[in-house]
């Protein structure tokens, strides 16, 4: 791992980190704190994209992946109330829309680099953030995909109950799928911020 991607490397660990810990507490009705903290995955992407390029951001990507895998390995050996802070559905979720929502946010931010500074960071977070919300709440909660740990309990997430308290009904984790992105892109937007002034700083380093 090269001295450059260091400081992405220990942010993207951290974040996973923080989020796989803070899932497990709610905030609110259909949120969990792991909401909030997550999508700065997206951010930290595109500013190793911006600085390094796609392949560097691909990298430290591999390296949020792995540490996301260890953090669910260490969950599913971990009894709570209720079984395994992490079940097998809720590994696989994780894994896989982690993976492919940020090599996605990669892949379009490298596509529109060189069009107008928002751009870029905007539309492949939102993408990528897209992705993210809808692959894992498939994966860890639709009862159509209940063959995937049929020793999982997941009556819970499918109670049918209104969309957030106010719409059609739907089951349960689709309330939870729908809070969670919309958290996600108030935070793509509010990560502009942030974005543009690190870039404005270290703008002689840019690719």
């Amino acid at each position: 791992m090269t001295k450059h991607l260091l400081p992405g490397v220990i942010a993207m660990a951290a974040i996973v980190v923080a989020s796989n810990i803070l899932v497990q507490h709610l905030f609110g009705q259909w949120l969990t704190w792991g909401a909030f903290t997550y999508p700065l995955a997206f951010l930290v992407t595109d500013l190793m994209n911006r600085f390094y390029g796609a392949a560097a951001a691909r990298r430290v990507v591999l390296v949020g992946f792995a540490v996301g895998l260890v953090c669910s390995f260490v969950g599913t050996q971990i009894m709570g109330e209720f079984g395994p802070l992490v079940t097998l559905r809720i590994a696989i979720g994780s894994g896989a829309a982690f993976l492919t929502a940020q090599l996605l946010d990669v892949a379009i931010f490298d596509k529109l680099r060189h069009g107008s500074w928002w751009r870029a960071p905007l539309a492949s977070t939102l993408v990528g953030a897209s992705a993210d919300t809808a692959i894992f709440f498939t994966i860890a909660f639709s009862a159509g995909l209940i063959w995937l740990e049929p020793g999982n309990d997941i009556a819970w997430a499918n109670e049918t109950l209104p969309v957030l308290g106010i719409g059609p009904n739907a089951p349960l984790w689709v309330s939870l799928a729908l809070a969670d992105w919309g958290v996600k892109l108030a935070l793509a937007l509010l990560a502009l911020i942030p974005f543009r002034i690190i870039v404005k700083k270290f703008h002689t380093n840019v690719v």
